[in-house]
């Protein structure tokens, strides 16, 4: 229950902003708004305030917003027909436009709020374990090894690696230098992040409990926020990441933790729950993190929300170009089932993991919606572009046709993504 409440809150603030975007744009050209309506099918709720009536509809998963003159040509100066193309792309463009603001301000939420961030990212990046499988272990990073550059560009803190990571998250090749026992090494390999688990250097974490989420396997058996683990099956655990390894390690079968708590040492038996996304077996435990104080500005945050709303932006429309080229697999897509378990689990973890999910997927929806496809706002800034280079209409039969080829087009897809959602599901999360 609680992932459709979060589910229906994110759809619904996302949607609400969308079509607001269209709904001011028109209203800004003096173009008349008919409907205004969040979800689609059956109206659950509606009321007419001046010439618009407002809807709250049975489907959630979009809404829209319906405009004099949009399906037909009228001639009247309030009809969205009669007006230019740019301001039929501009009233179009609208929805996206407002996604990006919202995700904007909404990041930026959250780095004004979030004061206390990890010691660890203005550290200088000293390996403490490399990840299983990882792009750092085919390229030879060793634990100890301290981080010089990536690609060329140089790091002084695990915050740099992380940025640097990020915004190369589509490369397919890389080059990291390390400086290991004196001695500066050049490490350099062809391979896709998304092919590998991760990029996999990380910074050493003690193996203390710090966050226990609610009805997980820990949570179940009493694990508590400050237990710290001492052994995994009778395994020595010296760090974070080496726990984790060997939970993954387990493939889901029942392991005991052996933990000190205020002294005292005892184990807990417990069966590690696979997470459906991913397949990976997950305790439901987080590492005890170090904090300082992050003190931000408003406006400091506000550039850190574009810069953030902007990398995310770029990053969504290469992932775009290589599942066209097939550099990744189109069954790495998710739809609404995907999205709604994104929205339980970062409501979970507290409200800012959910203003922080709501920024992101509200940054997908834009891009998604820019797609030149019939149907979308990115088709019918297509179509007005095209009439602006012709200088007349395109005819009423291509548009039909276009429309048709569009719903056709957006069901496939929702299909499409909707089965990989239930495939994900039942094969624990393994296409």
């Amino acid at each position: 229950m609680e992932y459709v409440v979060a589910f229906l809150i994110l759809i619904g603030v996302l949607v609400w902003f969308h079509e607001l975007g269209h709904f001011l744009m028109a209203k800004l050209f003096g173009v008349k708004v008919e409907v205004f309506s969040i979800g689609f099918g059956p109206v659950i709720f509606g009321k007419k305030l001046g010439e618009t009536e407002y809807r709250l509809s049975a489907l959630p998963l979009g809404g829209f917003v319906k405009l004099y003159g949009e399906e037909e040509e009228i001639k009247d100066l309030r009809a969205f027909s009669s007006k230019p193309n740019w301001q039929r792309i501009l009233i179009a463009f609208g929805g996206p436009l407002f996604n990006f603001i919202l995700a904007v301000l909404l990041f930026a939420l959250v780095f004004s709020i979030n004061k206390q961030i990890p010691k660890y990212l203005y550290e200088k990046p000293v390996v403490g374990y490399v990840v299983e499988g990882s792009l750092s272990q085919k390229l030879g990073i060793k634990e100890g090894d301290l981080i010089l550059s990536i690609n060329s560009k140089r790091v002084e803190s695990w915050k740099e690696v992380d940025d640097i990571v990020r915004k190369g998250l589509l490369s397919k090749e890389w080059k990291v230098e390390v400086l290991r026992d004196g001695k500066t090494l050049t490490l350099q390999i062809k391979e896709s992040l998304s092919k590998v688990n991760g990029f996999g250097a990380e910074p050493w974490l003690p193996a203390v409990v710090g966050y226990v989420a609610k009805d997980s396997p820990a949570y179940q058996v009493g694990i508590s926020q400050g237990d710290r683990i001492l052994r995994i099956n009778g395994k020595e655990i010296k760090g974070w990441y080496q726990l984790v390894g060997e939970i993954r390690k387990s493939k889901g079968d029942a392991i005991i933790l052996t933990i000190e708590r205020d002294g005292k040492v005892e184990n807990k038996t417990l069966i590690p729950k696979i997470d459906q996304r991913t397949g990976l077996p997950l305790l439901g435990i987080g590492p005890h993190v170090e904090r300082i104080k992050d003190e931000k500005t408003i406006g400091q945050a506000f550039l850190e929300g574009v810069e953030k709303t902007y990398n995310l932006s770029v990053l969504s429309l290469k992932a775009i170009w290589q599942l066209i080229t097939g550099g990744i697999s189109v069954k790495t897509l998710g739809g609404p089932i995907a999205i709604a378990q994104l929205a339980g689990e970062s409501a979970q973890q507290g409200v800012l993991p959910f203003i922080g999910m709501m920024a992101f997927i509200s940054v997908q929806l834009a891009i998604f919606n820019l797609i030149p496809l019939p149907v979308l706002d990115g088709g019918l800034i297509l179509l007005f572009l095209i009439e602006s280079i012709r200088r007349k209409p395109l005819s009423p039969k291509f548009k039909e046709a276009w429309v048709k080829a569009g719903y056709a087009i957006i069901i496939a897809l929702a299909s499409f993504v909707i089965i990989n959602d239930l495939l994900r599901i039942l094969t624990g999360g393994r296409l």
